[in-house]
C-alpha cells in the first residue's frame, strides 16, 4: 500500500492547524453560544425530541468518533435512508431554517475544541462511506473531519441536487462521493492555513448571501 501519509501534513503544519481551531473555534464558541442554546430549545420543542442530536462518524486516522448538531429532523419509521434530499418530510420547519442557516452545525465548535473535528477538513462520513476508501484516498483520513471545507462549498446544494436525481442513492454513490473524496484528497495534499482561513470566511459569506442556485459542485472549486 502507497505511504499516503508522506504527502499529509507535518507535524507543524498540524500543530498549527490546532491552534486555529482553539483559538478561532473557541472565540467562534463564545459568540455563538446564545443562538446555539435558542436553537437547541427550538429544536427540542419542533421534533419531540432532545434539541440535539449526536452520532457515531469516521472520524482521524478511521477512528469512531461522536459528533452533535442540533437537531433538524423527527424520526421516521417509513423513511431510513442516511441520504437526505431537501424535500425530505423528516425535516421539520425550523429544522429547514436551521440548515439553510447552517446553526444546526454550532455545537461541534465544542467537537473542535475537544480535538474530534476541526474547523476545516473532509465533513465526518457514517460508517459505510469511509470505510470505502482505499489506497491514496485514505489520505482523506490523516486530517480531523471539518464543520466546513472545499467539498462542503462546492456541494453546498447537496439536497437540492439528491432531489432532482432519478434515484438519490445512486446519484450519490457514483456522482457526489467519489468527487468529494477527490476535492478532500487535494485539499490535504495542498493544505496551507491562509486556505483554512479563506475557507472559514468564504463559508460565512456563503451563510449570509444565501445564494439560489444549485451550485451543482461537479466542476473543479475554486482555490483557497
Amino acid at each position: 500500500m502507497p505511504d499516503t501519509q508522506s504527502r499529509g501534513l507535518t507535524a507543524r503544519q498540524a500543530a498549527g492547524k490546532r491552534a486555529m481551531d482553539i483559538v478561532v473555534g473557541g472565540a467562534a464558541l463564545v459568540l455563538t453560544a446564545p443562538l446555539s442554546a435558542a436553537a437547541i430549545v427550538v429544536a427540542r420543542r419542533d421534533t419531540g425530541e432532545s434539541g440535539v442530536f449526536a452520532q457515531e462518524r469516521v472520524g482521524r486516522h478511521g477512528r469512531i468518533v461522536r459528533v452533535h448538531k442540533v437537531r433538524t429532523m423527527r424520526s421516521s419509521t417509513t423513511v431510513t435512508t442516511s441520504v437526505t434530499t431537501s424535500g425530505d418530510p423528516r425535516i421539520t420547519p425550523w429544522g429547514r431554517r436551521f440548515r439553510a442557516w447552517k446553526i444546526d452545525e454550532l455545537p461541534q465548535l465544542v467537537d473542535v475544541l475537544r480535538g474530534r473535528m476541526s474547523l476545516v477538513g473532509p465533513r465526518p462520513d457514517v460508517t459505510g462511506w469511509a470505510d470505502r476508501l482505499t489506497g491514496e484516498d485514505r489520505l482523506v483520513l490523516s486530517v480531523r473531519p471539518g464543520i466546513t471545507g472545499p467539498a462542503s462549498l462546492a456541494f453546498r446544494h447537496e439536497e437540492e441536487l439528491l432531489a432532482a436525481a432519478e434515484d438519490p442513492e445512486a446519484f450519490n454513490r457514483d456522482v457526489i462521493w467519489p468527487e468529494k473524496v477527490r476535492i478532500n484528497r487535494e485539499y490535504v495534499e495542498t493544505w496551507s492555513l491562509r486556505g483554512d482561513l479563506r475557507y472559514l470566511a468564504r463559508t460565512v459569506l456563503a451563510v449570509f448571501r444565501r445564494d439560489q442556485g444549485t451550485g451543482s459542485g461537479l466542476t473543479r472549486p475554486a482555490p483557497p
